[in-house]
Order: C-alpha cells, then structure tokens, then sequence
C-alpha cells in the first residue's frame, strides 16, 4: 500500500504521528511524507519516504507567524488556503508519480485533504488535538474581536476559495476545507473518555489514544515531592520563570524547568531548582508529582499518561480547550495568576488534593486501554482493502 502522508512545520503534529508511520513502514507500506526540513531525520527514522514542502513561500516556517496562526484563526484560514496553492504544482506532480492508495493528512495541512479530494483518492484525517465537531467546538472559545476579524477577512478568504476552484480543487465555501463531519476517516491521538463530545462521533472516528515514546535519560528525584515546569518550546514569560524560580525556591520541593528557547539567564538560581534548555519529559514525567503545563495537547496526553495531576496555564484557544477538559475530569487546576502567592498555592492545592490524581489516574487508564497504534494501522489498512 501507498500512503501520502502530510503535516504542518509543528512538533505537537509531527510527533504524535511518528509511532503508527513506523508501524505501517515495518507493516510493509510504502509512506510518502511530505513536511519540512526541521522534520526530516525524525521521518526519515520513522521508515518513510522525506518529501520537502521548504521553499514554496509557506509562511508558517517564521516563528512569529506559526505563534500567530495559533490564535488568529481568520490569519490561519487564509495562510493555509494560499499554502495549499503555493504546494500545489509540486503535490499533483508527485500525486501523478506515486499514485497513492490512500492520503493521510493532519487536521489542519488543509492541502493534504485538498488533494485528495482533487484527485478522488481515499482520505483520512490525523487529528493530534481534540476532534471537533458542532457539539465539541463549545471548547474552542474565539473573543467577539476574533469573530469579528475573522468575518471581516472572509472577502479575502472567498477570494481564495475561487483560486482554488479555477485549480480544479472541488470546494464550495470554507467549510469544505477546515470542517471534518461524520463520514471523514480520521484517526484522533486520545482516548474517547479525554475527548469532548465524544458521543457525538461515528464509529469513522478512531481514539487511539496518545502516541508515548519511551523514556532514553534519567533524573534523579531528590525530594518527596518533584515539581515540573513546561511551557513549550517558544515560551518567552520572563516574569513568570522569575516568579515561579522565586517562590519555590523556598519550598523544599525538587523543582525541573525545561525553558525551551527562552533566552534569558537566571542568576543564583537555589538549589532546589534546576534549569534546562529541554529535557526527556517522558523520564521526568515518571517521577513529577505535578506538572505546571501550557495545556499542548501533547504536553497533557503525557503528563496525564504518567498519572501526573496539572496545574493549567494555557496560551491559546487550543490550549485552553485542552485545560477545560481537563479541569472537568478533574485532573488539574487552572493557574489564576503568574502572581507567587497564586503559583504556589496552586502547587499546595494540587499535591494535597488527592482527587486530582485520581483524575489523572482515570484519564491515564482510559490511554492504556484505546487501541492504540495497532488499531490505527487495521483501520487504514481496512480502508484501502
């Protein structure tokens, strides 16, 4: 079997992607996947076929515009439109070269969907955030300026509805593009129980749960309680690094920060504490007994994974979709302020409270038992047969 394969310049939808593409490759298929070239090792380790998108005027690669695109949603609509008609000389001709038996596209590489639709070729959506449909986008909540920008660009937006139609691409509105409904094959990286509404979903609809690679380093734990601080790989808060370094630098808690690409230096940093640009936040997971996250999807699949109850800072809708539900299984406890008084409250409140690890123990169970990566290559490969 042939699979195109593509996906977004992101870590938190390339990742997740990574265990059932080396699944099917040591099944024996053939994957073609198209990213980018920050991603190709990691691809290429997975069995598949690299495919660039790099040097099509695709926009995303600037960090500015990718942090944008996560919360201006009529930015990203328009983004993602004019990327698919930047890729598309490149993907018809490898469409027509590779005749592939089925395309597999992340939930928002909107030109993955696209072409299959063009071409008449099987579809399946890899959707690494929550599914969304009319019940669950209830999460997702856009402020009365955001819908009020995104019904202003819509001009811009029909405009590039009719570029792609004079492409040959057969999309009446934008709906077309960025809404799956019940008859779209998808294949969603959580549990039934973690996802919203899940109810509400057709049996088209495979929860998997997350994909976990297992831990390479190790840490020592150093205190009866071990506090782990992430806030992505492009968090640049200052104040709050400072705050929390300040405020429980006086605890006796083993406190782990991974700063990602925060550039700042902390000086006499206690010793309690301990700074790392990354880290393995699977290994470090195993030990956490709480987990102060952005609320990435990824980032609470894995923390939930380990039974690691959260403390919910979230940055974006997306993020804050992911901390509602989490709070409503009760597995974390939304951050009020980046104030110290609140940070370490939240801290006390969430290593006491038993109910909280019991919440994430439920959602963690509910992982374990999905089908997993085994269940997600017969539904492909059902697909095509």
């Amino acid at each position: 079997m042939k699979i195109a394969w593509f996906c977004i310049p992101a870590h938190g939808h390339t990742n997740p992607t990574l265990g059932l593409v080396r699944a099917l490759t040591d099944a024996g298929h053939d994957i073609y996947y198209f990213s980018f070239e920050l991603f190709r090792k990691k691809i290429e380790n997975a069995g598949a076929v690299f495919i660039p998108c790099d040097g099509y005027d695709f926009e995303m690669e600037d960090k500015g515009n990718a942090d944008r695109v996560g919360k201006d949603q009529a930015f990203a609509v328009e983004l993602l439109v004019s990327s698919t008609l930047a890729l598309d000389k490149m993907i018809t001709e490898k469409i027509v070269e590779l005749q592939p038996d089925v395309i597999v596209a992340d939930s928002v590489a909107y030109w993955g969907k696209l072409a299959a639709m063009k071409y008449d070729i099987p579809f399946i959506s890899s959707t690494t955030t929550f599914a969304f449909n009319k019940y669950s986008s209830g999460y997702m909540k856009h402020g009365v300026v955001e819908t009020l920008k995104m019904l202003f660009s819509m001009p811009k937006v029909n405009k590039q509805i009719r570029r792609l139609q004079a492409k040959g691409y057969p999309v009446k509105g934008i709906l077309d593009i960025v809404q799956n409904d019940n008859d779209t094959n998808t294949v969603v990286y959580t549990s039934k129980y973690f996802q919203p509404c899940s109810d509400t979903f057709s049996d088209k609809y495979h929860f998997i749960g997350p994909s976990i690679r297992s831990a390479v380093d190790t840490y020592e734990k150093k205190a009866d309680r071990m506090v782990y601080i992430s806030m992505g790989t492009v968090n640049q808060n200052r104040e709050f690094y400072h705050n929390c370094i300040n405020v429980l630098g006086r605890t006796d808690y083993q406190v782990i920060i991974s700063m990602g690409t925060n550039t700042d230096h902390f000086d006499d940093v206690p010793d309690n504490i301990e700074i790392y640009e990354s880290v393995d936040q699977m290994a470090v997971l195993e030990m956490a007994d709480v987990f102060i996250t952005h609320c990435g999807m990824n980032s609470v699949s894995e923390g939930l994974y380990f039974g690691v109850p959260l403390i919910l800072f979230p940055q974006t809708p997306e993020q804050d979709a992911v901390a509602r539900r989490a709070e409503e299984l009760g597995t974390g406890f939304r951050l009020s302020s980046i104030y110290e008084d609140d940070i370490l409250k939240a801290v006390k409140h969430v290593t006491e409270e038993k109910s909280f690890k019991q919440g994430a123990r439920k959602v963690s169970e509910s992982f374990k038992n999905s089908g997993g990566i085994k269940e997600a290559v017969a539904f492909i490969e059902g697909i095509v047969h």
